[in-house]
């Protein structure tokens, strides 16, 4: 069997388990691992910022953004890593870039040479290697996991990702105490280098490269190919409306406006607020294991649609808080439980329904447009949150971010996605109202 680009597609039967095939065991490691290592840097270097360089507030919120940053770009990567035959080799390669990114700062600390400049570089070119690594991820994905599994495959993989945030904090605070921050990151470094290794020992059946061609469009006309295919398809329309949608008004939420509200509005202790916060992170673990059988149940394009919706509204619940001091905590750890459970529900199935209509030469093209678009909204709603919390308060702000964000799903309804019950080999066509014929957007069938 071929591809869209006429190269052969090695797809063995699937056995009965994806934990009994062992390349998807592997990839499945090396990302779990990188997952909690990724947890501890994300406490470490805001405290490198805080503790050795004495940032300011404005100081470490641009840290933030400049890891976000190059997911702007990741419309032209995706279209450069489009034409590279060997998207295994850039998954590693990016793993190896982060982990000696991340060495540069350990090693920088024992010389007494940390700057605020050094840690803006590495956001910045840690964030370009997860780039790398994410527009790479989806056509390997395809390749590694048959159709009937890719629901199964992403709850496997969300759940270890959910697991890592319930834990790794606890874990990246108690290596930070006994080894200070700048050694703990050597941990995150190891994990990358361990990711490297794993994915490095998955079996190799990507087709070798194909001769240059002469005539091959500009890396600019191929980015744009891949935006102007978002932007017709009617499910990867649709989809990335309501993504883009609901993570501009959770951004406008944010981590940090929630525990500033939970602090100062909700009078709860530093204490209380971390426990309702880990109690609320469970939601998001048991999301990602219920997701496949809610998807079952309901079929896919209805808990996209469900989990749209239960994402951001429980917002709303945190917003409402008052009363005794375990009905506020109550209130704020059951809108993150019910928050992280949608968030696991729409994520799921979303990015399972994308990799089936999403043809095989427009997949990392596809996946830096949706990037571009979908992550640079973040900031600006972080922005517009700091703005309006500002002017009206914390209490509105929340209340705004739930309201607008439950109505993302307003891009979903018109859209042939809720109509979508089951992932198969018809799915793409069914998705643009082709019955008959060969599509564009059909994917290989496996």
């Amino acid at each position: 069997m071929s591809g869209a680009d006429g190269t052969p597609v090695i797809s063995p039967s699937p056995p009965s388990s994806l934990w009994r095939d062992r390349r998807f065991s592997l990839f499945w490691a090396g990302n779990t691992v990188s997952q909690f290592g990724d947890r501890i840097t994300e406490l470490a270097l805001p405290l490198i910022a805080v503790g050795a360089l004495n940032a300011s507030a404005n100081q470490v919120a641009w840290l933030t953004a400049l890891i976000w940053t190059p997911n702007l770009l990741a419309i032209l990567l995706g279209a450069w890593v489009d034409q590279q035959p060997r998207k295994r080799r850039l998954m590693i390669l990016a793993d190896l870039l982060r982990a000696a990114v991340l060495l540069s700062l350990p090693a920088a600390y024992v010389l007494g040479a940390v700057t605020l400049a050094h840690l803006y570089a590495v956001a910045v070119l840690a964030g370009a290697a997860g780039v790398l690594f994410n527009t790479s991820y989806p056509p390997f994905f395809v390749r590694l996991v048959p159709r009937s599994s890719y629901v199964d495959a992403n709850s496997k993989l969300s759940t270890s990702r959910s697991a890592s945030y319930v834990v790794g904090p606890a874990i990246g605070g108690a290596l930070v105490q006994a080894l200070t921050a700048p050694v703990a990151i050597v941990v995150d470094a190891l994990t990358f280098l361990a990711s490297a290794v794993l994915i490095g020992r998955i079996p190799d059946d990507e087709a070798p490269p194909a001769a240059k061609d002469e005539d091959a469009p500009s890396l600019a006309r191929r980015a744009g190919e891949g935006l102007a295919f978002v932007v017709r398809h009617p499910v990867l329309r649709a989809s990335l409306g309501c993504a883009a949608t609901v993570n501009f008004f959770t951004f406008v939420a944010g981590s940090g406006l929630l525990v500033l509200f939970a602090s100062r509005s909700l009078d709860l202790s530093a204490g209380t607020i971390g426990l309702a916060l880990g109690v609320g992170a469970t939601g998001a673990l048991l999301g990602a294991v219920c997701a496949p059988a809610i998807s079952r149940r309901l079929g896919v394009g209805r808990s996209i649609v469900a989990g749209a919706v239960l994402f951001p509204a429980p917002i709303a619940i945190a917003a409402a808080a008052d009363g005794p001091v375990w009905l506020r905590a109550g209130a704020l750890a059951g809108a993150e439980f019910l928050s992280g459970f949608g968030v696991m529900l729409f994520d799921i199935n979303l990015n399972s329904l994308q990799a089936s209509v999403i043809p095989d030469r427009m997949r990392s093209r596809v996946a830096g447009a949706y990037s571009t678009i979908n992550y640079g909204v973040r900031p600006l709603g972080a922005v517009a949150g700091g703005l309006l919390a500002t002017v009206v308060g914390l209490r509105p702000t929340l209340l705004v971010a739930a309201v607008g964000g439950a109505l993302s799903v307003l891009w979903l309804l018109p859209s042939p996605i809720p109509g979508i019950r089951s992932l198969g080999p018809d799915t793409a066509a069914r998705a643009v109202g082709d019955g008959d014929g060969e599509d564009e957007s059909r994917p290989v069938a496996r």
